[in-house]
């Protein structure tokens, strides 16, 4: 796919991979709309992009209706849409039991269900297209199921499998579908991740620190390998050796890995 010209939707855009996304988009000339929850952020990834179109749209992606009116707001400054990058998202520390109902839905309302409705909301702008691309971000955690990541693991599970039962029913149109499987990257998601209730501050401070220690890849890298992936029209992309390390691990032992992964880490 040629980005050039191009109008790209990009969720999350505000920091971390979001950023980096859009940024890498442009400097291959493509045209942004850039949605996040956060104005401020919003306006940094925007000002330090130059020579495409850009707008800002303040976009909560759990509100059904705010998702459903986006596609027109888009519309107002650009004259279509040809890319959407489904990369928001958001992350719940704790174990099944002492996370709650409610913060389970939280979650599953920004990571699963903003994917699912941003892409019926622009997929009518997407098939107008001559060529265009769906970007879904999974994460390492829909290939493997660590304790103590339930609800963000299956979160990004359902993502990937709506990818790829979505890709399939795509098959022969002009729109491909890619899935995104990131490894540590070096975001704020740990350090922004809701706790349930009951965790201490010490305990609070101690699993972001531990969580923090395994991002390390730059989120610039991870938005170029994503572009590039793009580029390619590669149907799934695995950003990290991290990642790809245990993407294969997974598949060498689909149970047994997880046992095998905590000797490892509690080894080093």
């Amino acid at each position: 796919m040629s980005l050039q010209g191009r109008t790209a939707v990009v969720t999350g855009a505000g920091s971390g991979i979001g950023r980096a996304i859009a940024l890498s988009l442009a400097r291959r000339g493509a045209h942004l709309a850039l949605a996040d929850v956060n104005t401020a952020g919003l306006a940094e990834t925007a000002a330090q992009v130059a020579g495409v179109r850009v707008s800002q749209h303040r976009l909560d992606v759990a509100d059904r209706d705010a998702v459903a009116a986006f596609p027109n707001a888009v519309l107002d400054d650009h004259p279509g849409v040809d890319i959407v990058v489904n990369n928001a998202g958001v992350a719940l520390g704790g174990t099944f039991e002492q996370v709650s109902e409610a913060d389970f839905e939280w979650l599953f309302g920004v990571n699963f269900w903003g994917v699912v409705r941003m892409t019926r909301a622009f997929l009518p702008l997407l098939r107008a297209s001559d060529d265009a691309h769906l970007v879904n971000l999974s994460s390492l955690y829909g290939l493997i199921s660590p304790a103590g990541q339930t609800a963000y693991s299956a979160s990004k599970f359902a993502v990937r499998g709506f990818s790829n039962a979505l890709r399939a029913e795509l098959k022969g149109t002009r729109i491909a579908v890619t899935v995104v499987h990131p490894g540590g990257v070096a975001t704020k998601i740990a350090r922004n991740a809701r706790l349930a209730q009951g965790t201490s501050d010490a305990e609070a401070e101690a699993g972001r620190t531990r969580a923090e220690k395994l991002l390390r890849m730059p989120p610039e890298r991870a938005g170029e390998i994503i572009v590039a992936a793009m580029e390619r029209g590669a149907p799934r992309v695995v950003v990290g050796g991290d990642a790809k390390i245990l993407a294969l691990l997974e598949r060498i032992a689909p149970i047994g890995h997880a046992g095998l992964l905590a000797r490892i880490t509690r080894g080093r």
